[in-house]
Parts: C-alpha cells; sequence; structure tokens
C-alpha cells in the first residue's frame, strides 16, 4: 500500500499547475494516458487502463520507484482524434512526465506532433501503424508488432491454405489504411491483389454498403481493420447475405471484446496476436500478469489487451527502476534503449538506441462459440 505521505502527494500532484510541474516530478511520476472509456471502442481504452493499473498499483504498494508513486492520469477521449489532441494538450500544459498507453491509430497520429514539440516520451501506444514508427523518432517506443507484421502472417497463413482470393474490410481512418497498406503489401508480394475493398466510418456500425460491395465479390476470406463493434456488425451482416468464408482480424480489434459482440457467432473467427496468450497455465511473465489482475479485481478476467497494459506498465517501471537520482525525460529516454531481456512464450522484447519497436511477436488465435480462444 503507499503511504499516507505518498497518497496525499499523489493526489496533490493532480493539482498542480503548470508553473509547478519540476516539482511535481520530484512528488510523483505522473503519466498521461488518452484512452477510449466510452463509446463504440470503449472497452480497448478500459482494458488497456486495467492492465497498466494492476502493474503500476503492485508497483506503489512496495514504495514506487525510487519512494516516488506512480499515477496514471486516464482522459476518455471516445477513440476521437480532436479529443484525443485536447487531452494530450491538456497533459503538457500540466507537464505529465510522459504520454503512456495511448490507443488507437488516429487518436496517436493527431497526439504524436504535440508529444514531439514538447519532447514527452511517447510509450507504448495501442496501435501497430507504420506512420508511428517511420519515420523513427527518439521519443517514441512501441512494444508491439506492427501491422505490416500482423497482415503479413494473416496472408501468409491464408495463401498456404490456397486461399488467394482476399477482400479487405477497413475503418475509413489511418488504422484502416495502415492494415490495408499492410495487406496490399503481403499480396503484391505473392503476385496478388485485394478482390473487393470497403469501408466502415470509425464509431460506426452501419455497414450495409460494404456489405454490397464484398459479398458479391466472393472472396474466400476477408481481413478485416476496424474495431470491434464493427466487426461484429460486418460479419453477423455478411452471414446472413449468404458469405461464409473465412473472417480475420489483426489484433487492435480487440479479441475478447469481439468474442463478446459475437456470442456463439464467433466461432471460426481469426484474430492475430501481438501478446502471448494471457490464459491458461502461465509461466514467468503471464503469470505475474495474472496475479495482478486478480488482486487489483477478482472477477476480471485475462484477455489480451489488458495483457497489453500490463506489459507496457512494466516496461515503462523496469526502465524508471534504471535512473539515479530524479528522474528526467532524457534519462528515461537512455533507460529504455538499454532494455533487453523480456521472455514469455515467444515474446521478446529488446530496444536500442537506433530500434525502438521493441518486438515482432505475432501469431494467429481462433475464437470459439463459447467466447474462449483456441490457439
Amino acid at each position: 500500500m503507499l503511504t499516507r505521505r505518498q497518497a496525499h502527494l499523489a493526489l496533490a500532484s493532480l493539482a498542480l499547475p503548470a508553473t509547478s510541474a519540476r516539482a511535481q516530478e520530484r512528488r510523483a511520476i505522473v503519466l498521461g494516458q488518452s484512452v477510449p472509456l466510452t463509446g463504440p471502442a470503449a472497452q480497448l481504452g478500459l482494458q488497456m487502463q486495467l492492465g497498466a493499473k494492476a502493474y503500476f498499483d503492485a508497483v506503489n504498494a512496495n514504495g514506487g520507484v525510487g519512494g516516488l508513486p506512480i499515477v496514471l492520469r486516464t482522459l476518455d477521449d471516445g477513440y476521437e482524434p480532436a479529443r484525443c489532441k485536447a487531452n494530450t494538450e491538456k497533459f503538457i500544459q500540466e507537464d505529465v512526465f510522459a504520454l503512456f498507453g495511448y490507443v488507437g491509430t488516429p487518436t496517436s497520429v493527431a497526439a504524436l506532433p504535440l508529444a514531439t514539440a514538447a519532447k514527452i516520451p511517447f510509450i507504448a501506444p495501442f496501435t501497430g501503424a507504420e506512420a508511428l514508427r517511420d519515420p523513427f523518432n527518439k521519443l517514441v517506443f512501441h512494444i508491439r508488432a506492427s501491422y505490416y507484421d500482423e497482415t503479413e502472417l494473416i496472408v501468409k497463413q491464408l495463401t498456404q491454405l490456397d486461399l488467394k482470393k482476399i477482400a479487405v474490410f477497413h475503418q475509413n481512418d489511418a488504422y484502416g489504411q495502415a492494415g490495408l497498406k499492410g495487406v496490399v503489401r503481403a499480396l503484391e508480394k505473392r503476385g496478388l491483389q485485394p478482390v473487393a475493398v470497403a469501408t466502415v466510418e470509425r464509431n460506426s456500425v452501419d455497414v450495409a454498403a460494404a456489405i454490397k460491395t464484398l459479398v458479391p465479390a466472393q472472396a474466400e476470406a476477408i481481413v478485416q481493420i476496424s474495431a470491434y463493434k464493427s466487426c461484429a456488425a460486418f460479419i453477423r451482416e455478411a452471414r446472413k447475405a449468404g458469405y461464409f468464408g473465412q473472417f480475420y482480424n489483426v489484433s487492435f480489434v480487440g479479441t475478447q471484446a469481439l468474442a463478446d459482440e459475437l456470442g456463439k457467432d464467433a466461432a471460426g473467427i481469426v484474430v492475430s496476436q501481438v501478446m502471448p496468450s494471457p490464459f491458461g497455465t502461465a509461466v514467468g511473465l503471464v503469470n505475474d500478469y495474472q496475479q495482478a489482475l486478480r488482486k487489483l479485481d477478482a472477477k476480471a478476467e485475462p484477455n489480451y489487451t489488458s495483457m497489453e497494459g500490463y506489459v507496457a506498465a512494466r516496461v515503462i517501471v523496469d526502465a524508471l527502476r534504471r535512473l539515479g537520482g530524479r528522474p528526467t525525460r532524457e534519462a528515461l529516454i537512455a533507460a529504455l534503449e538499454t532494455l533487453s531481456g523480456y521472455e514469455s512464450r515467444g515474446y521478446h522484447l529488446n530496444f536500442s538506441p537506433t530500434k525502438h519497436t521493441g518486438s515482432s511477436f505475432v501469431e494467429l488465435s481462433m475464437l470459439t462459440g463459447d467466447g474462449k480462444v483456441k490457439r
């Protein structure tokens, strides 16, 4: 548990004006997180926050880092870039120590120029988009594989199964375009092109136009690059319209959220994963995650999204523990660049001064009709 003094200082730090920002760094390590807590993508933000909080609470219960508690300030952006930008401006004004665990490509893309201008580290965004990886940015650190990695594995498996008529259903924004580009890139390597492409607007489940485009194309498989509610809506409507091909999704869909949305209709849906499996008999990193999650909320069920939040929190804390004296942003960046050695069920994490993408781990999982994940 936090001491009374630590708890008081952590709460006081949230009310400090920007003019007291440097003192804030000495009282608590405050991280700013903008995620959807409401709206159609809410489960992604809630679970990312939950996993991070599970680890930060465990650290704070043992005295924090160097005697400083870690405070996670989470603001709701509803998965809308304008709201995320406003949240980020607020964090910068308050001089949070780092930006952490943002959720989504369009939101992260909106926040990145602000973080770069303010020289604030931008750590573990929940996105695999190349727009946040290329060109290299000294302030940005990724703990997950890219959408190029995920779509390459998806297309590789489909073509190995001799399924070559592949269509794409994607969100009409930076996230959807990133995933579409990954699929096209993987197909072109094999001399192929998508047989059809259709979109859905962000935070919408209006898939009628996409159904009219994709179902008549008679694709053998449809790769989906969207959030869980729109993907679930498309799967249901496509099946009603007579489509019985395969559905593949990238990790951002929110695996458990998608399974919950579909219920028994989830059977056979494939999702690429960039974190080790959070289920079953666990060892090492996964075991630590399960124990921390149970301690925070005995009713919380393990899932891939909260697992990613937990891993992200663990990474930043490991870096903070390597700092000597008063923590600074420059020292945090240098410490992150020394991190290596995470390993759990095939998941490894390695950074360097010239490599801020720590993992290329991807595997495929399949949903069952009872809301479970089969690997």
